[in-house]
């Protein structure tokens, strides 16, 4: 499952942490390198999908705090300078294993952006961007911390800790950055055997890389555990209960809190919400039709512009679909220059990444339409490669983050895998095919990476109820390709105190995305802590 982080909005509704595609897909949050995306249910498929009934709630933990945590809950951070004006930073420890305090501790990073003020101080508001793997430090000090309404900062001290496994937290690292170009091109639609084992190849060598780096550390970055580190975090920044801000992976992060933490939950805000009962199968497969969603969406308006090379005026999406698809399989039969210093041409592999992460947010369209012509008319795959790298978080001098990494560290911890080998991934094909004609085949290869990952799963599908919580706004977009629409109706109707709040539009995740109806309602919440009517919707 590969949610990504949440959307970075363009200048035009609200600053972004960057120019690139990086601030236009999201956190969270989980996509390519790790196994690729998810999105809404398919008619007509094998797979039955997981009903919140069919599953046990996640349980809360006893409200006194263990002794054995009790110097973790105690401490005292030391807050110094970041090197990015008006934020501090710190280092908090949690223990590496919960089961065993004693074992060892891991290091957790924290930044601050303390209120501005004048007027009422509400205590801290932790922000998550989503994942698993973004960090939420690089979110707060680029975006959040000078992009969320004044109002907000004004009252809050905006606060990022990087979970555990992720960036400036103790992280995983898997391969270096010569080998994760390596991966990153891998064919992901095998057509053959001799494919198909080169493409097994490429995952084992990403797991044994991350088994190998990151030994003991890869057995504690589950969901749980970094939720109970925030609970941490809530203690020593002297919080009586938890304010929050998720997105995409981030709501995930957030529910789980509040089922393990139910009376001391605050203001929580999950935008862009994951439903926790679902299989990893399912999710992928949900996701698979969301992104074909976002692209069907994208056809239509691509054919009403000037510079679309994929169809004129009256074109259906079916046939610029087909023209995409076309144009994929001859990139993967001839891999076009892209003028990389590194020697990179565009393949199939990284030109489907490139035009995926420009399905996260419809302000990427232009950007996309502009890649595709020069690549497809000009023989040049530099702006699709562009995209395709932006996604991976790859700088210009070749430099990976550990986002993808981490990526897939958590979710193969927290969900058993959708697949134990390739056959089973060839049988179920036709049901991923049917959800997106144009990417359900490689979404259906990229879920098959975590069969072969070292350190088995320690989570299961389960469902959230948080009794006895306070209110919670769950956030859903009706056309989000990377966390549907009915995954937030699926928490919604789990969480005991949950209001449901949609934005009928298109793109992933709602809040600071140009509906005022969506903002206005959340910052209500925030700064006055009453929640919208249950079922509000916004466009």
């Amino acid at each position: 499952m590969h949610i990504r982080r949440a959307l970075r909005p363009n200048s035009s509704r609200g600053p972004r942490p960057r120019t690139s595609l990086r601030a236009v897909r999201a956190g969270g949050t989980l996509l390519a390198a790790a196994a690729l995306l998810v999105s809404a249910c398919t008619p007509g498929t094998t797979q039955r999908r997981t009903e919140p009934a069919a599953v046990a709630a996640l349980a809360a933990l006893p409200r006194a705090t263990p002794p054995a945590l009790s110097s973790y809950y105690g401490q005292k951070p030391s807050w110094r300078d970041c090197g990015v004006a008006g934020f501090e930073c710190a280092t908090v420890k949690a223990p590496l294993d919960y089961d065993r305090p004693a074992a060892g501790d891991v290091r957790l990073a924290v930044a601050r952006k303390k209120a501005s003020g004048p007027g009422k101080r509400l205590g801290s508001l932790l922000l998550n961007p989503g994942g698993p793997g973004g960090s939420a430090i690089a979110y707060l000090q680029h975006y959040a911390g000078v992009g969320y309404p004044e109002e907000v900062r004004a009252s809050y001290d905006l606060v990022a800790m990087d979970p555990r496994g992720v960036s400036r937290s103790d992280s995983v690292q898997c391969l270096d950055d010569r080998d994760m170009d390596t991966y990153t091109q891998t064919d992901f639609t095998p057509d053959d055997r001799k494919e198909t084992d080169a493409l097994v190849a490429a995952y084992r060598k990403f797991a044994e890389g991350c088994g190998a780096h990151a030994a003991r550390l890869l057995r504690h970055v589950s969901t749980v555990e970094a939720a109970r580190d925030m609970d941490i975090l809530r203690a020593v920044l002297g919080d009586g209960k938890l304010n929050y801000v998720g997105a995409s992976y981030g709501t995930f992060l957030g529910a789980t809190y509040a089922g393990l933490f139910p009376q001391r939950v605050g203001r929580l805000v999950l935008d862009g919400a994951m439903d926790p009962s679902l299989s990893a199968r399912r999710m992928n497969l949900d996701q698979a039709a969301g992104f074909d969603g976002a692209f069907q969406s994208f056809a239509k308006d691509c054919v009403r512009q000037s510079d679309c090379t994929l169809g004129g005026p009256g074109a259906t999406p079916k046939q610029v679909g087909d023209q995409l698809a076309t144009f994929f399989r001859k990139l993967d039969a001839h891999p076009i220059p892209a003028g990389d210093a590194g020697g990179r041409s565009l393949g199939e592999s990284l030109g489907t990444i490139g035009v995926i992460a420009a399905m996260y947010d419809q302000a990427a369209w232009p950007q996309l339409r502009a890649a595709l012509t020069s690549a497809m008319k000009h023989n040049d795959g530099a702006a699709l490669l562009a995209l395709a790298d932006s996604y991976y978080e790859r700088d210009s001098s070749g430099h990976y983050t550990n986002l993808m990494y981490a990526n897939a560290a958590v979710n193969c911890l927290d969900l058993p895998a959708p697949f134990a080998d390739p056959e089973q991934v060839e049988e179920a094909l036709p049901a991923f095919e049917k959800a997106s004609p144009v990417f359900g085949r490689g979404l259906a290869w990229n879920t098959l990476n975590c069969a072969y990952w070292p350190v088995k799963p320690t989570g299961q599908s389960h469902r959230i109820e948080a009794r006895g919580a306070a209110p919670i706004v769950v956030v859903g977009t009706t056309r989000d390709p990377a966390t549907p629409y009915r995954w937030a109706q699926g928490l919604s109707r789990q969480l005991a105190s949950a209001r449901l709040l949609t934005f009928d539009g298109d793109g992933h995740t709602a809040y600071r995305r140009g509906s005022g109806c969506i903002d206005s309602a959340i910052n209500t919440y925030l700064l006055q802590g009453t929640p919208p009517a249950n079922g509000k919707r916004c466009s």
